[in-house]
């Protein structure tokens, strides 16, 4: 068995951070005069002393270093504990403990699904903390996206890895420089969508919540109707710009904030993202235009908006889209498994994914007809190592082979075919809402069975860790020395 007194100690502070976050809605709740302020206060307490006396009884003198197999274990156990940890305000309000977990495990995923109704009447802090626990995750996957996964090889990450020096406090001076660079990046951007939405003229409290979902690719929002409550145009056309900016490499970013502007315009990855919801909005825009009588510019900001939205896996609505048609459905469908770009805030596939298929397909079908050609693979200008075809492979038969089987669960569980698979899907893509009358964009999960929102919520988090970094670590050999 390997050391594990380093890996909780890890864990102690995660949690211990986490209860310091507890006592932002708890303020909010004593300065909108709620009594709930007490459930934050009291959970805030419990988590803060769990987090300390786990960071008490492991700690040690000397530097802390994790191996391969403890970085996967604290990215699991990291993420279960920050769900379960964030499902006791929940559970303080009178939720139970199955709708609980599942909510906070939405939130933490920046999924977005969601079994709360009555949005607009709920107390502030409640509101509050579902917009911070998708806050929190999406900084929390920008960071292993970018530091941890290119070292564990996930799904062809290994292309983004970052250069750093050998030496072991080298790598961690740098890792936490890029980690601190990071979080400035994504704190502005969300201090500057929160203004922009405020300027437009939402409250101060929704603008918040909604640029901590918006940037976070969460969307968790503040009311039932998600951001169709907002009728001004320009305000969707902000979300849409936030979205999209999400969605973008955030280590592009900090190149452009040290000078390198040139590198978040010429990313191979950005144009190609950049590219899909351009054609796509355009595509659907004239689509609708034929369908419905409606405006250009009224089709262009709905349909941009909608499929914004799912493909960077925000999961806002402004309109049902189920209600297009059966075509406009059939497209939702597809977009949901396409995401954003790598080292974002995004979940599903993502589009990086999708360019490396196409080169390694369009080159094996050359070789068929000149089998002696050497075809050497390149990507964003550079040559492809020849383990990241093999890498991304192996991840998308996983994700596709994990989507039908959570399908199969959910049908044995008496949920229609329908309701099944989009549930599947919008789960491990960590999108929000699925297709159909029960989940879609003008329903919510709250009518699914129990034991179906448990499998959703394995499902939520699989989809967050790439799904393969979940199955390293139930693998028998993993634990053995």
């Amino acid at each position: 068995m390997f050391k594990l007194q380093t890996v909780f100690h890890i864990l102690g502070w995660v949690i211990c951070g986490l209860g310091g976050m507890l006592f932002i809605p708890s303020i909010t709740d004593v300065a909108y005069g709620s009594n709930d302020w007490k459930v934050f206060a009291e959970a805030a307490t419990l988590t803060g002393f769990v987090g300390v006396a786990t960071i008490l009884s492991t700690y040690t003198s000397g530097d802390l270093k994790l191996d391969f197999r403890q970085a996967h274990l604290v990215i699991t156990l990291g993420w279960i504990l920050v769900a379960l940890f964030g499902a006791i305000p929940f559970l303080g309000m009178g939720i139970g403990f199955t709708d609980a977990v599942f909510e906070s495990m939405s939130g933490i995923t920046t999924t977005g699904s969601t079994v709360l109704t009555s949005l607009d009447s709920l107390p502030p802090g409640i509101l509050l903390w579902r917009g911070i626990l998708n806050w929190i995750g999406g900084i929390g996957i920008i960071a292993i996206a970018v530091l941890i996964l290119p070292f564990l090889h996930v799904g062809g990450m290994q292309l983004f890895k970052i250069e750093s020096s050998e030496h072991s406090q080298d790598k961690v001076a740098s890792m936490m420089k890029t980690l601190l660079f990071l979080t400035g990046v994504y704190a502005t951007l969300t201090g500057a969508c929160t203004l922009i939405y405020y300027v437009l003229g939402m409250s101060g409290f929704d603008a918040v919540i909604h640029a901590m979902a918006t940037l976070s690719t969460g969307g968790f929002s503040t009311h039932d109707a998600s951001f169709g409550y907002f009728k001004d145009p320009w305000l969707r056309w902000v979300a849409i710009f936030f979205m999209i900016s999400g969605a973008i490499p955030f280590l592009l970013y900090v190149k452009l904030a040290l000078g390198n502007a040139r590198a978040l315009f010429t990313d191979v990855q950005v144009r190609g993202f950049l590219s899909f919801l351009a054609l796509t909005s355009l595509a659907m825009a004239y689509w609708l235009t034929t369908q419905r009588e409606i405006s250009a510019f009224e089709s262009l900001t709905l349909t941009t908006f909608n499929i914004t939205s799912v493909v960077t896996t925000t999961g806002f609505s402004t309109d049902d889209y189920t209600a297009w048609g059966p075509g406009a459905i059939g497209v939702f469908l597809v977009l949901m498994f396409v995401g954003g770009c790598s080292g974002s805030t995004t979940g599903a596939i993502k589009i990086y994914r999708f360019q490396i298929l196409f080169t390694f397909i369009r080159a094996h079908i050359k070789r068929l007809f000149l089998p002696n050609r050497v075809l050497p693979l390149k990507y964003n200008g550079r040559p492809l190592p020849n383990d990241v075809p093999l890498s991304v492979l192996a991840f998308l038969t996983v994700f596709m082979v994990t989507i039908a089987l959570f399908t199969v669960v959910l049908a044995l569980l008496g949920l229609d075919i329908v309701t099944a698979y989009s549930a599947s899907v919008t789960a491990i893509t960590n999108v929000g809402p699925g297709i159909g009358a029960i989940i879609g964009p003008s329903g919510n999960f709250e009518a699914l069975p129990d034991v179906a929102k448990w499998v959703l919520t394995l499902a939520m988090l699989a989809g967050r860790l790439e799904v393969l970094v979940l199955l390293v670590v139930v693998d028998p050999d993993f634990w053995r020395t």
